[in-house]
This record gives C-alpha cells, structure tokens and sequence, in this order.
C-alpha cells in the first residue's frame, strides 16, 4: 500500500510549487516518494524559458500516478538571477532533502544549481543551455583548460556551440552576402562563450571567411543600441547574429529599423526562440531567424507516454490556448531521465548510486536520444555531456495573423524534416 498525497501550490514570488502523485519509485518498493527539484526561470527576463513548465509537470504527475510510480516535484523560480539559482538550489538540497535536481534554461540558471549540486554532492540533471557555457563556465578557471576536470554529480544535455554555429552559417549560406557579421554578444554566460576567440563564434567564423565585427559585451537590459549600429552600419554588416535575451532583441531590432541599419539576415540566439518575443515586434518579426532544438514535427517520441513531438505540442496548446514553445520538449525529457534513472539506481537516496545511473544512461526521448560518455565530444567533457540535434528556422507571418517558425536547415540533423528554404529579409 502506498500513500497518496494532494497536490499544494504556492503563489508568492518566488515560492515553492509541491506536487506529489501516488506510488513508488520502480527500483525500491516504498512508501516514501521519490523527491526531484525543479529550478527554472519562470521570471524576470528570462521567464519565457519557463512557460511550459506547470504544463510539463501536471502532465509528469498524472502519467507517473497511472503508472504506479510516487514522485514528488518541489519547484523553484530562479527569477532570472544565478544568485538567486544558487540560494533556492541549497534550499532544495538542505531543507526539502531532495534525491535529484533538475535544472533547465541558460547559463544563468544551470551552471549556479549545477555548482551548487556538484559541492553537495547531490546528483543533478541540467539542460537548455549550450554544453561550452555549461561546462567551462563552471571551472575554477575557465581560461585554463588544462584545468578543467569531470564533474562527479553534475550530468548536462544539449548542443554545443560548434552545433549552432554550424546551423547558422548553414543558414546564411543560402542567401547572397558580403560575408561581413555583426556579433551582439552579452556580458553573461552565454555572451562571453559565444564572443569567446578560442571556443566561441569567432575563430570559426574566421575560418569559414566571414568577418566579424564584435563591438565588446554589452550589460543585459540595455537601452541604447546606438553604438552597436552604427558600428555595424560602418562595417557594411549584412548579417547580425548574437545571443540576447528578449527584452534586449525589442529594444535593439526597433531601434535598428529606426536608425536604418538594413541587413539581410539576422540569427539571434536565445530571445527568438519564443512566439512571443516576435510578436511584440509586429510585422518586423518575419524572416528573422533562430536556433531550433525542438519542434511538433520532431521525429521522436516520450519514453514515458508513447506520445509523439506533435502530441505533446498539441496537448500544450489544448490546456493553455498559447503556440507550442521550444522548452516543452526539454522539460519533459528532464523528466522522462528522472524516471529512467531512478528505476535503474540501485538506491534512490544514495547519490553516488544515482549518479553512477545517470552516466549509464541510454534513453530514447521526446528531444532524441541521450546518452553520456559520447566520443563525440572533446574528451573532458565526454563523461557529463550528452549531445542532441539541432536545426535551424525562421519565422514566417502567418495570413491570418501569428508566426510559424519554419525550419530551413537541418545539415546536422537530416532526420528533422525541412519546411522551406531560408529567404532573405525584407
């Protein structure tokens, strides 16, 4: 007989979400539940990232208590700060005693929950963020690579920046420029990496021909992009591309409209991955282009439900009335990971036993496949990166009003499907 308890909710900011459902963890027969953390931004300026999460985690609790299992979800709102990420990690770990962390979206998030697990010796699941700003970000010294070590604890999937940028210029390719770039990177986790000359954008792009013009990191919620374009205007840029978080993607792309700045591609990171950051911009939105790690036409399914990419967008749709979003497909895998390996843990409460799973993992998800100590990647971060396709899309206005996002390069994913090919700006 196993205990069932009421699903509690509390809507103070910042405060903890309870959520438990029926029955025992597959490995151990208990009455006690399986406690996972949740940490995401579900606001502040990153708060797009976490809009699919209430959504993930009733539908986690409703399948796990059909399939017999006893999960409990404690989550936590970072509020877009790492300080902040960092504190209500401990508080998980210390206070709520939890068995797994779970961690999603961007560097500002992960890597201070990820840290925080990694010294606590608790074992932590953590994605949606590129796996170099992961990784590196999180060494004692991350101009030194000779440094960087393995973590024991903290386990990260995703693509890499060598995956975006080759989604990119892929994208670029099929359009006729001048070759010059102009970079927006921010001074955060992933600015610095993307802008970083050794493992970041530039070398790369060096190589490929292309020439970039880097105006330094800006400070996120900037309000002025004067220098930034006309730097860009100068150089004769005639592609943009950067990682920026949405309120600065408004504030510097009006402004560009306004001060003239006409270039025929733009590939921004991070803000366009949302409907509504495009949106807000009107008709100004069509064409732009993005990184694309998870769409309803996904050729993969839940290891959990069965349930198709398509399924699953449909379902979020349904019970929300809002388009599908990007971060569905990764939340829900966090969790179908969470299942897979606390069935495989020969003690769920034993972290290092947890962890050794973790690194043993072979799963087939919604997002793709995941599995860890991948050789392809470099060796220090084979034992705690596992590598998942990306592609890349633009946005298209649709006739009766909204934007679709449309994918128009899969060079390094052919098994995601292309919708069109990629158009210039208007």
């Amino acid at each position: 007989m196993f205990t069932r308890r009421k699903f509690l909710q509390t809507t103070a900011a910042g405060g903890a979400v309870l959520a438990t459902s029926g029955l025992a963890a597959p490995a151990i027969a208990q009455t006690a539940a399986v406690k996972l953390g949740y940490v995401s931004p579900q606001t502040g300026p990153l708060a797009g990232f976490g809009e699919a999460d209430k959504f993930v985690i009733d539908s986690f609790l409703a399948t796990t208590k059909k399939m017999g299992l006893n999960y409990e979800v404690i989550v936590k709102d970072s509020q877009s700060n790492p300080n902040r990420a960092a504190e209500v990690a401990k508080e998980l770990i210390v206070d709520d005693e939890i068995n797994l962390m779970l961690v999603s979206s961007t560097p500002e998030t992960t890597n201070p929950v990820s840290t925080t697990c990694e010294a606590e010796q608790i074992p932590c699941l953590s994605t949606v963020a590129p796996w170099q700003p992961w990784f590196i970000g999180q060494q004692g010294n991350p101009g030194d690579p000779a440094s960087w070590k393995p973590f024991n604890y903290a386990y990260h999937f995703f693509w890499g920046l060598e995956d975006i940028i080759a989604v990119f210029t892929g994208m670029w390719g099929q359009i006729e420029t001048n070759k010059k770039v102009g970079g927006l990177f921010p001074n955060d986790g992933d600015g610095n990496a993307w802008g970083d000359k050794v493992v970041g954008f530039p070398p790369v792009l060096e190589k490929l021909g292309y020439d970039l013009t880097d105006t330094g990191r800006y400070q996120n919620l900037t309000d002025d992009f004067s220098a930034q374009i006309n730097a860009f205007k100068q150089a004769e840029t005639e592609i943009l591309t950067g990682v920026m978080i949405p309120p600065d993607l408004t504030t510097f792309w009006n402004q560009a409209k306004q001060q003239g700045l006409k270039p025929k591609i733009a590939s921004i990171g991070k803000a366009l991955l949302f409907p509504q950051t495009v949106e807000a911009l009107g008709d100004a939105g069509h064409n732009l282009s993005t990184e694309v790690w998870w769409t309803p036409s996904h050729p993969f399914k839940s290891s959990l439900t069965g349930e198709t990419a398509a399924d699953v967008a449909a379902a979020f749709t349904t019970a929300t009335g809002r388009p599908w979003t990007q971060p569905i497909g990764f939340a829900h895998a966090l969790f179908e990971l969470a299942v897979d390996v606390m069935k495989r843990a020969e003690d769920v409460t034993d972290g290092d036993a947890v962890a050794k799973a973790i690194g043993e993992t072979k799963l087939d998800t919604l997002v793709g496949p995941i599995a860890w100590n991948n050789a392809n990647l470099p060796p220090f971060a084979q034992k705690n990166v596992a590598k998942t396709p990306l592609v890349g899309g633009q946005w298209r206005l649709k006739s009766g009003g909204g934007y679709d996002l449309v994918v128009v390069e899969n060079g390094q994913a052919t098994n995601i499907p292309l919708g069109g090919k990629m158009e210039a700006l208007s």
